[in-house]
């Protein structure tokens, strides 16, 4: 069964929307009628959507995007934070400091630059969704991921935090907590850790791309309106609560 939405109208931004789930999310908006923005520190161009050049963990360059997002629409209506930066899988005796740091920085930092500019935006309409990607490492915690499942882990607190500051206004706020997904980020792991990844799941192997969109997409739309401050598992039955 195919799901369709009608997003005509509206504005969103999708960071880290170049490759992977986020070029999904921003395409399947754009099919959707919506205006999209995708922002990335390496922008490759998709069909029927703007892209800027965003690196979301310097205010400079958010503020420049969004300047010219709002001259041009007057408004956001949808905002999916899902840049990310897994890092290497290592134990965290051997990390280097500068590495964690990024990780911190592009996965929690980057969300709380984007949302603390956007978001003003937002209430000026009294409405709005905004979708945080965290990952199921920030419920768990996943060995020779410690960064990567601190930083989700504060990506999932801080949705359901801010989603209670905003509850005078129909401003949604939720989180997606996707188990290994079928991307570059994870193959990128190796064959013996994407192995061991889909060996651990209950429904032996990994998750698509368009199956995190298709959920992306219900929780911007209107038929998700009393849903904030939640988080949403995709993780093929390996999440645990």
């Amino acid at each position: 069964m195919t799901v369709t939405y009608d997003f005509g109208g509206k504005t969103a931004i999708v960071t880290g929307g170049a490759r992977g789930i986020g070029r999904t999310v921003a395409q399947l908006l754009a099919r959707s009628g919506a205006d999209v923005w995708i922002w990335d520190a390496d922008v490759v161009p998709a069909d029927g959507t703007h892209s800027q050049t965003v690196d979301v963990t310097k205010a400079s360059d958010i503020k420049n995007a969004l300047t010219e997002i709002v001259a041009k629409a007057g408004r956001i209506d949808i905002l999916v934070n899902n840049a990310g930066y897994l890092g290497p899988y290592r134990d965290f005796e051997a990390f280097d400091p500068a590495e964690w740091q990024r990780i911190i920085g592009v996965n929690l930092i980057g969300v709380f630059e984007i949302t603390h500019q956007v978001l003003p935006v937002m209430r000026k309409t009294g409405s709005g969704r905004i979708v945080n990607m965290g990952s199921l490492a920030g419920k768990e915690g996943l060995p020779s991921l410690a960064a990567y499942s601190a930083a989700s882990a504060g990506v999932i607190a801080f949705t359901k935090a801010l989603s209670r500051e905003v509850c005078d206004t129909d401003i949604r706020v939720n989180c997606v907590a996707p188990g290994p997904i079928d991307t570059d980020l994870i193959r990128r792991l190796g064959n013996k850790v994407v192995s061991d990844m889909i060996g651990a799941s209950p429904l032996k192997r990994l998750g698509s791309v368009d199956e995190v969109a298709a959920l992306v997409l219900w929780l911007c739309s209107d038929a998700s309106s009393f849903n904030t401050g939640a988080v949403f598992d995709m993780s093929g039955g390996r999440a645990r609560y």
